[in-house]
């Protein structure tokens, strides 16, 4: 790259990717002519790195942030405090903004970047651009951190000053140019060499524009009926927000506002505490880094977990036996996302019937989703585990037959990513070895070759799961 003798501000995207309601982009333009950098940081990421789909996500999306810069953005690969140090050295450099991310590892790589790069004489600024509350400003009357969700969402959020209102795109935005030559974004090498990620393209449109465009279709379509129809896996009463957060091509800011303005009712004040159940993920990484690792209640780690073995690749695989959980594995490696209802109920069967630890699932989620999050993944899973915040005063077990029957009645989720079963009654489509030999017949089923027989039984492995988990609270 050119030297450059007029000062810049750089605005170091990371969690981010969006021009509009972007604090730290918004500053950076106020002070000068912005340089916009993208760090692919895997060397300090270690065991965080980003998995196969959300590296596919993140290829598609810095395109889109590129179109929206008109080319002008900076892409880098390696250890960012080293290529941020080069580049002050470099440059005629005189701050470097960003938005916070939450991640432990980030945070601490954060924290020594800007005391290095203070040490230089730049400037250094950082926003919070991805929650609605800092995780730091939430805390019980006594000053110690919440761990039940509504306690947390009731009392201390709704309780706190009203987030911030979205910015709108910087009017001054003047983008750095001529730079010379950077790395291009194929050279961040984020496709995968075996093109499976290519029938992901049909489900997913990128940058802000996407965010927008499934935002203003949940609107309406999904939120009208949304604290019914959220569990129902074969209805398009969701947002499919989450990769959008994620990865910063919409705020929370912007959806808790625009779908607030939607009016006071049951299925807005419920989605806005979806947007709660985020913020309480990541209010307990903050306040307990070792969460993707570590039990929150450590009486888990006598838990007598199985090795998972070949049941685990069934698993992942969408070979249990039991259709909605392989509906819900299905769904996942075919769009890369999977329906909340439908999570919950993978993941129970993985830790209660299979009994196969939390970590895992956690790790194969985390290398197939698009939304892949290293709070809400990990919350997620120790929720479910029982082993994390805000768990059950029982040990939750769900049932797989019955949710199948009851949140997926007409069998249109089973069917559409089990097709296999299709032709089966809806009385036995959640549960195929009940079926008569006749019935099996009829429908072209036969159990252990056009369709695997049951993995584990449901209610022997519930029973097993429930006498480990006394055992462990004696």
């Amino acid at each position: 790259m050119k030297r450059m003798k007029q000062p810049l501000v750089v605005h170091w995207f990371r969690q981010d990717l969006r021009l509009s309601d972007n604090p730290a982009l918004n500053a950076a333009a106020s002070r000068g002519k912005v340089l916009p950098l993208y760090i692919l940081d895997d060397v300090n990421a270690g065991e965080h790195a980003m998995g196969g789909a959300s590296r596919w996500w993140l290829h598609h999306s810095l395109i889109a942030l590129q179109n929206d810069l008109n080319g002008s953005l900076v892409v880098a690969k390696g250890d960012a405090k080293k290529i941020l140090v080069e580049l002050v050295q470099n440059f005629s450099i005189q701050a470097v903004y960003w938005n916070r991310c939450y991640e432990p590892w980030r945070v601490q790589r954060d924290t020594q970047i800007e005391s290095e790069l203070k040490s230089l004489g730049i400037t250094t600024a950082s926003f919070n651009g991805s929650l609605l509350w800092e995780p730091k400003d939430i805390n019980k009357p006594d000053g110690t951190p919440y761990k039940v969700f509504t306690h947390f969402y009731r009392k201390g959020c709704l309780s706190a000053p009203e987030p911030r209102n979205p910015l709108s795109v910087p009017e001054n935005l003047e983008l750095a140019e001529d730079l010379g030559p950077s790395m291009s974004i194929e050279d961040l090498e984020l496709l995968p060499s075996t093109r499976w990620d290519l029938k992901l393209e049909n489900y997913w449109k990128f940058g802000e524009e996407g965010a927008q465009e499934r935002l203003n279709g949940f609107l309406k379509s999904g939120l009208y009926d949304y604290k019914k129809g959220r569990d129902f896996p074969a209805d398009e009463k969701v947002s499919k927000l989450s990769p959008y957060l994620h990865f910063g091509q919409i705020s929370p800011n912007q959806v808790w506002y625009v779908v607030k303005a939607q009016g006071s009712n049951k299925n807005v004040d419920h989605y806005l505490s979806e947007l709660g159940w985020r913020e309480f993920s990541y209010y307990q990484l903050y306040h307990y880094p070792d969460l993707p690792d570590q039990n929150m209640n450590t009486r888990f780690n006598n838990f007598p977990w199985k090795d998972p073995g070949d049941k685990f690749k069934r698993w992942c695989k969408g070979q249990t036996g039991c259709p909605i959980v392989d509906a819900g594995m299905r769904e996942l490696w075919e769009t890369g996302y999977m329906h909340n209802r439908t999570r919950m109920i993978t993941a129970s069967f993985l830790t209660k019937n299979m009994m196969v630890h939390w970590w895992h699932g956690e790790q194969w989620f985390w290398d197939c989703l698009v939304d892949a999050d290293l709070a809400s993944n990990s919350a997620g899973w120790q929720w479910v585990a029982g082993c994390g915040a805000d768990a059950a005063p029982y040990y939750r077990i769900f049932n797989p037959v019955l949710q199948g029957q009851k949140f997926d009645p007409e069998g249109n989720y089973i069917r559409r990513y089990v097709p296999e079963l299709k032709d089966l009654p809806n009385k036995y489509l959640a549960c195929p070895w009940e079926a008569p030999v006749s019935v099996l017949r009829e429908a072209g089923v036969k159990l252990g070759e056009t369709y695997p027989r049951l993995l584990v039984d449901i209610q022997a492995s519930r029973n097993s799961a429930l006498a480990a988990f006394n055992k462990i609270s004696k």
